[in-house]
């Protein structure tokens, strides 16, 4: 099998070691990719992420059986729709079903016709109905974009005038906005392979938003990430397949617009149980680096199981007993003004317990290696157990050069003994 990666990021590059690691997988390759992922696999240029048209003559040239979408724009652009008009096999939704990711207001009357437990929601055009929204759910408030906005697009304020002036930005940029209740306690994530019928999940993993430690700072598109989560209710994921990702998955496609590609359930544990914040339409980035790091599956096999509609076929997923830890480095000035061009080193030196994935990253004119984004890496620490795995990573890290770098010091430190005990 002949594989092609569309995307950039960590969550790409960890895809294309996942592809690569699976023997039933001839070769891989990425488009546009990035400086690491060019280190494993050929990449291609791209006119733009959501060149539809491109992206399916490249598939053509290189003779792909799989074409793997990883961002949500190309998705909510259609992109799936012109592979699969043009004969390839693609794993992630169509336009239609990526409306999932890329109106909230949307998904919130899918979940409301599925009868998806989620929150009291108030979907507003103007700055005097998110004043009323906002009067009738209370503090801390909770303001989305209702379209894309790259991880961003949320404020959770107790302040009621910081959430109206993120409420105007959203109209002044043509927009609207969903207003709903904050639902209190711990966030996880669970991503469900689907083929538009059969619902498949993988382990839970929990992210990390906020910029700085103790989860201080503006929102991000995640800083860390760690899996398995040993502190969640036993029958978690059951009920999640029960209540939230089969009911969405069977609602798209009684709509006539089914789901096919992997269904991000981003979930708070409340006192009243389970209930939904978002659905993404594709893989979480940083949660895929460390699902996928575990994952002992044939990850080709899997997602092709869920392009060509045979996932019912597939026998149960294989997983390392492994705990697995990713740290993002970011750039200065991140979220807000990313500086980019600084040089990066400290990267040649591998192992099988901690590796580094490339997200904002480029060659410079001369050859060198220099930031090129936001978030600029992810680094992946593997162990026994979460203390050994955040041990890895933190060494890793630690190696990393790259002028004015931020990163968290806490990823999963909440859940490792070892790190509790030094704080």
């Amino acid at each position: 099998m002949k594989a092609l990666v569309i995307g950039s990021g960590a969550r790409e590059h960890a895809l294309v070691r996942g592809l690569l690691a699976d023997p039933e997988v001839a070769s891989v390759d990425a488009a546009p990719g990035n400086p690491g992922i060019a280190a494993i696999a050929p990449v291609h240029p791209l006119p733009g992420l959501s060149d539809g048209p491109a992206i399916a003559a490249l598939a053509a040239e290189i003779g792909a059986d799989l074409v793997v979408i990883g961002p949500e724009a190309p998705l909510v652009a259609g992109v799936a729709d012109t592979l699969r008009d043009a004969g390839f096999a693609v794993f992630g939704p169509s336009g239609a079903a990526a409306a999932l990711e890329g109106s909230k207001a949307f998904a919130k009357e899918v979940m409301a016709a599925a009868d998806v437990p989620t929150a009291r929601c108030y979907v507003c055009t103007s700055g005097d109905e998110a004043r009323a929204a906002m009067e009738a759910t209370g503090a801390p408030y909770v303001v989305k974009d209702d379209g894309l906005a790259a991880g961003k697009g949320v404020v959770v304020t107790d302040s009621l005038e910081a959430g109206l002036a993120h409420a105007q930005a959203c109209f002044d940029a043509g927009g609207r906005v969903v207003i709903e209740e904050f639902l209190e306690g711990p966030e996880v994530s669970v991503f469900c392979i689907t083929d538009g019928e059969t619902v498949m999940p993988l382990e839970p993993a929990q992210d990390f938003k906020r910029l700085g430690d103790n989860d201080e700072g503006p929102n991000t598109g995640g800083m860390g990430a760690y899996s398995p989560l040993t502190w969640i209710p036993d029958d978690l994921v059951d009920d999640v397949m029960t209540r939230i990702a089969q009911p969405t998955v069977d609602e798209m496609r009684r709509r006539g617009t089914p789901f096919v590609g992997v269904l991000y359930v981003g979930l708070a544990l409340t006192a009243a149980g389970p209930r939904v914040i978002e659905f993404n339409a594709r893989f979480g980035d940083p949660e895929t680096q460390v699902v996928l790091a575990r994952l002992r599956t044939p990850l080709g096999r899997l997602l092709t199981a869920a392009a060509d509609g045979s996932l019912d076929e597939q026998p149960p997923l294989v997983w390392r007993d492994d705990s697995a830890v990713t740290v993002v480095v970011a750039s200065a000035g991140y979220p807000a003004a990313p500086r980019t061009g600084d040089p990066i080193t400290g990267l040649s030196e591998e192992s099988a317990e901690a590796y580094v994935l490339h997200a904002g990253t480029a060659l410079n004119a001369d050859g060198e290696l220099v930031s090129a984004g936001g978030r600029v890496l992810s680094v992946v620490g593997l162990g026994d157990s979460v203390d050994e795995a955040r041990k890895a990573a933190y060494e890793r890290v630690a190696q990393v050069k790259l002028t004015g770098s931020q990163h968290r010091s806490d990823i999963a430190a909440a859940v490792a003994p070892a790190a509790s005990a030094a704080d």
